[in-house]
């Protein structure tokens, strides 16, 4: 059994297709064909269940793509660290990152980070809240950045900013002309424009509004904060946004108002629990606090 072959059931399973899979891993398919059947035979078991139109894990699969999982981030672990004892000149860091925070956090962060370790080649992997934790938890990046709540108990964090949340509303709504914060409680009957079921915001959100006693009518959702708030714009409803995303002028932007009850929300860089952190990763959690810092300052 060869670590290779590991790989190539993982990617197997993630596609449910060998043509993907082999377009993933860069081999022919009648090539990741052999391979997995030399594999089966050698194991004595079928890992998958193979029909004209899926490709399905067996009971057994399913086991050897969790241990497989362990073995090969054991492994680049022990490379990472390796690496680290060697003093080595060359890294590679796979950040996670949701969209639109990423899109504020790192130009500011990856400058700094570049003029200090040239040496290191950064890897962005932009996904939904959901799916950073999960690729976090199997070590399919090194570090992640989130906001809490957490679903995943397996990880860890470091909280590196807290910042306000606000309410964002059409110009024309009742309530663009507000002076003082706006209660929470008030915005029960109003129609909410969200993110999507699967953005950390979105919980946010809706925990907000639970907080004071309702739920909130969302009649719109996007996956993308920017949209969010165009539609706002345009009155299609309201919505909480994270002050650090607030638009700056222009022509088509909601009004923006704080909230009585001051709610924030915390971002923080996630790893797994127990997860060796290199050297790269951890000079990247020092630069984005110092760079935060200095900006917040």
């Amino acid at each position: 059994m060869e670590l290779r072959q590991l790989n190539y059931v993982i990617q197997i399973a993630n596609e449910k297709n060998f043509s993907r899979a082999a377009d993933k891993l860069h081999i022919a398919q009648p090539s990741l064909s052999q391979q997995l059947s030399k594999l089966e035979q050698e194991l004595g078991v079928l890992l998958f269940r193979r029909t004209t139109n899926s490709v399905e894990l067996t009971q057994a699969g399913k086991v050897f793509v969790e241990k497989s999982q362990t073995i090969l981030d054991t492994v680049e672990q022990l490379k990472q660290e390796m690496d680290d004892m060697a003093q080595m000149r060359r890294g590679r860091l796979v950040v996670g990152t949701l969209p639109i925070t990423g899109s504020h956090v790192l130009p500011l962060v990856l400058p700094a980070f570049g003029a200090q370790y040239p040496q290191i080649e950064v890897v962005l992997v932009e996904e939904t809240t959901a799916k950073l934790e999960q690729l976090t938890a199997s070590g399919g990046t090194d570090l992640s950045l989130l906001s809490l709540p957490l679903i995943d108990s397996s990880l860890s964090c470091e909280p590196y900013l807290e910042e306000e949340i606000w309410l964002a509303v059409p110009p024309q709504h009742r309530l663009a002309g507000r002076q003082e914060p706006v209660n929470i409680a008030e915005l029960s009957s109003e129609p909410f424009i969200g993110l999507k079921r699967g953005q950390g915001f979105r919980q946010i959100t809706v925990e907000l509004c639970e907080a004071e006693g309702f739920t909130p009518q969302i009649v719109f959702e996007s996956s993308n904060i920017e949209t969010v708030q165009s539609l706002v714009a345009g009155g299609m409803g309201i919505a909480f946004v994270p002050r650090m995303l607030t638009r700056t002028g222009g022509d088509f932007a909601p009004v923006y108002l704080q909230l009585q009850s001051h709610p924030t929300r915390t971002l923080v860089v996630a790893s797994r629990k127990g997860r060796y952190l290199s050297k790269a990763a951890q000079a990247f959690i020092s630069t984005l606090k110092e760079t935060i810092s200095v900006y917040r300052g």
